[in-house]
């Protein structure tokens, strides 16, 4: 069975930005609803941050 993609709790004020996290190997990336990606990061806790950069600038 394949790894099911993390999905992130995104802030009340960022409607309609639901993030999940992917792995793709070595990486993960985040993913916005919106279209949004993330670049690919080997640290998980780095692609968190990406995601809640990128909510964070659509307030």
């Amino acid at each position: 069975m394949g790894h099911v993609p993390e999905t992130l709790n995104a802030p009340a004020t960022s409607a309609g930005h639901r993030i999940s996290m992917r792995d793709n190997g070595p990486f993960v990336s985040a993913h916005c609803a919106c279209g949004w990606r993330g670049p690919g990061r080997r640290a998980r806790s780095r692609a968190r941050d990406d995601a809640a950069a990128h909510t964070d600038s659509k307030e």
